[in-house]
């Protein structure tokens, strides 16, 4: 027998590592049972167990079939023996002589026996076969010769028995065989290797995890632990190139928390430069705008003072006294936004309506005489609210109001619009509020410095050129934005946009605490 063609797939997870032990090895195709794939093992095992069983049945049943055919034969023989010189040499037949006293015979069967004169005598035993007499009258002596023969279910049941333990005998030896010489070689050590380096691998046993080459088997269990192994190497492989790039993401992560951290000094070192240059802009500033109000304040004295020396009466009349008294207050206010403009104070942060703040604010700048001829339009919708500080958001707006009236003195019909409107941007949602005018706008060669120090285009005594910087100071300690920009034709007029942050509190960046001492400032 054959074994037919191996059909079926293999499945390896390294195709090349399948044909290398074809190459190396070509014996893998011979049906030896070490060598067999398991479909050829099989068949081998299968046609070897059918030869033995039928070896062993026909060496069971060959004597007891023997047997009852040297029986039947021997009862046809004595069916057809007409002498006993017949039955001489005949296997299976006993031949007995005598009278039929000897012979055990009643009296009616001698007499019929006697009367037949060399005819045999053939009747059936009770317990199968048959009984031959024969009556020699010469010698006067009877012949009896019989031939036992079991009945034909007799013959069945005693088959049937012998079969069956024929079968159960064969199939223990056949069972046995197999799982003492087969079974372990061939399908038990290699499953147990193979559960030994799963165990291994469940255990992290790394040097026990595959399953050595001279251990696998040439059949499709074989190839099962091979492509195991190559599953394993490249599950390694690629657990080594992973390692290799999370180190690579830490060397990153912390060559970029280092240049984080060198980009905040930068910052800070920026920062600090930018203040330094803000506070060298504003000591030239100071200088500036001190001098005119110093030199009338001077200039001033200097009669008085002179009058006093000559003897004469005070040199100073009304109108004197009361450019004496502006350049004081001039003097005052630039002080005041001095300190505000390097005053560093946490913000106190509340949920604040801006309807109200504008209206504060307002309420604040109108109390100037030349804000009472310019119309307001507020169109903040009540329940717009910040978190902020109400105070400081509040000067702000005062500010900004004020920088938009001192724009509208040359206006015919002066007008002040706020509205506020929410956005979003960067994923976040603000709240955009914006104070437009429709006086002539801003310069556009300032606008690039409009929120700098001593950078307004009104250096009089109506203005300190520091109102735009604090605003912007404010809004930037808000975590918001100030921008400002000229209206599109046909409208006229500066446009002021406040984005603030629509924030929980927890959102809120913290602080740093300062002081609002003046004597610690820088």
């Amino acid at each position: 027998m054959t074994a037919p063609p191996d059909n079926n797939p293999r499945s390896s997870a390294d195709p090349s590592s399948q044909r290398a032990p074809e190459r190396s090895r070509p014996h893998t195709r011979r049906l030896a049972p070490s060598a067999a794939r398991i479909r050829a093992k099989l068949i081998i095992l299968h046609t070897l167990f059918s030869i033995a069983l039928a070896a062993a049945l026909i060496l069971a049943i060959r004597p007891p079939v023997q047997k009852l055919f040297a029986m039947t034969g021997a009862l046809e023989r004595l069916a057809l023996a007409r002498t006993p010189d017949d039955l001489t040499q005949v296997r299976g037949i006993t031949i007995e002589s005598g009278t039929a006293e000897e012979l055990e015979l009643s009296p009616f069967l001698a007499v019929e026996v006697a009367n037949l004169a060399g005819t045999p005598y053939i009747d059936r035993l009770p317990a199968g076969g048959i009984k031959w007499l024969f009556y020699d009258p010469i010698e006067n002596r009877y012949f009896r010769a019989q031939a036992p023969l079991p009945t034909s279910s007799e013959a069945v049941n005693n088959l049937y028995l012998l079969l069956t333990l024929a079968l159960l005998a064969v199939y223990a030896v056949i069972a046995l065989t197999l799982e003492v010489f087969v079974l372990p070689r061939q399908v038990y050590a290699p499953i147990e290797r193979l559960r030994l380096a799963d165990r291994a691998v469940q255990q992290g046993n790394r040097e026990a995890e595959l399953i050595p080459d001279n251990k696998i088997p040439t059949d499709e269990l074989g190839e099962i632990m091979r492509s195991r192994n190559a599953s394993i190497l490249k599950l390694r492989e690629q657990e080594r190139a992973l390692n290799d790039a999370l180190d690579q993401i830490e060397t990153v992560a912390a060559e970029l928390k280092r240049k984080n951290h060198l980009l905040e000094t930068a910052k800070r070192n920026l920062a600090d430069q930018d203040r330094l240059a803000s506070l060298g802009m504003m000591s030239a500033g100071i200088a500036h705008e001190l001098n005119t109000p110093l030199a009338v304040l001077k200039g001033t004295v200097e009669q008085l003072v002179q009058s006093l020396r000559s003897g004469k009466s005070p040199g100073v009349d009304r109108d004197g006294a009361e450019l004496m008294l502006r350049v004081v207050r001039r003097l005052e206010r630039l002080s005041e936004s001095l300190l505000d403009f390097a005053r560093v104070r946490p913000p106190a942060h509340n949920f604040v309506p801006i309807r109200r703040v504008t209206e504060e604010a307002w309420t604040l700048v109108s109390l100037d005489r030349d804000a009472r001829q310019v119309t307001l339009t507020d169109n903040i919708p009540p329940d717009a609210a910040v978190l902020a500080d109400e105070d400081r958001l509040t000067q702000v707006f005062v500010n900004l109001l004020r920088n938009a009236v001192d724009a509208l003195d040359t206006t015919a019909s002066p007008a002040i619009t706020i509205s506020a409107e929410t956005t979003e941007r960067d994923d976040r949602s603000w709240l955009s509020i914006t104070i437009q005018d429709n006086g002539p706008g801003i310069d556009p060669s300032v606008l690039p410095r409009l929120f700098e120090p001593f950078a307004s285009t009104r250096l009089d005594a109506s203005g300190t050129g520091l109102g735009l910087a604090v605003a912007e100071g404010i809004i930037r300690e808000h975590s918001g934005v100030l921008l400002a920009r000229n209206a599109l034709p046909p409208a006229s007029g500066a446009i002021f946009e406040i984005m603030l942050p629509l924030a929980a509190p927890h959102e809120m960046p913290p602080q740093a605490p300062s002081t609002d001492d003046p004597a610690t400032l820088p």
